[in-house]
C-alpha cells in the first residue's frame, strides 16, 4: 500500500521585503523541520521519493528533514492547486513506496481532505499528514485514501 506524506513547509520569515518565492525559514522553522525529520525516522516513514515546491522555504524545510530520498523540485506545487497536487501524486513511479510532498497551504490541506474525506481544522506550518492509499499511485483519487495520522510541531 503506497504511503503519502503531505508536509506543509516550516515557519518562514515575514515576506514584506522579498518576493514570496524567496522567503527563507525562520529559526523556529528550522527547529520544527529538523524535529519533523526525526519523527519521520522514528516512525519508519522516511520517504523513497520527494516532490517539493521550488520555493526557498520548502527547499530549506526539506534540507532540515535530513532524508536521502531523491527529490524532484516541481514548480506546479508552488502554484498551490490541490487538483494539480493530486495529479502529481498519481504520476509517482510504482517503485516508490513512500512519497513525501512538501508544499504550501491551502493546497496541501485541501489535498489531505480531498484524498481522505477528513483533515484537521487547521494545518499549521510544518504540519504533516500520513495517508495510506490502496492500490497503485495512479489510482489515487478523491476519497480513496485513509488518514493514518497527523503531526503538528506542537504534538
Amino acid at each position: 500500500m503506497p504511503t503519502l506524506i503531505v508536509l506543509r513547509h516550516a515557519k518562514a520569515v515575514s515576506g514584506l521585503e522579498i518576493p514570496d518565492i524567496d522567503r527563507t525559514l525562520a529559526d523556529r522553522g528550522r527547529r520544527d523541520a529538523a524535529a519533523a525529520g526525526e519523527w519521520l525516522r522514528a516512525n519508519d516513514l522516511v520517504p523513497d521519493r520527494v516532490l517539493c515546491s521550488v520555493a526557498t522555504r520548502t527547499r530549506e524545510t526539506l534540507d532540515q528533514l535530513k532524508t536521502d530520498a531523491a527529490a524532484v523540485f516541481e514548480p506546479k506545487i508552488y502554484d498551490n492547486d490541490p487538483d494539480e497536487l493530486l495529479a502529481l501524486v498519481a504520476e509517482t513511479p510504482a517503485e516508490a513506496g513512500r512519497l513525501l510532498l512538501v508544499g504550501h497551504n491551502p493546497s496541501v490541506h485541501h489535498l489531505v481532505h480531498d484524498l481522505t474525506g477528513q483533515a484537521p481544522d487547521a494545518f499549521p506550518t510544518c504540519a504533516l499528514a500520513v495517508i495510506g492509499l490502496p492500490g497503485a499511485w495512479a489510482d489515487a483519487r478523491p476519497g480513496t485514501g485513509t488518514l493514518v495520522t497527523v503531526r503538528t510541531p506542537k504534538d
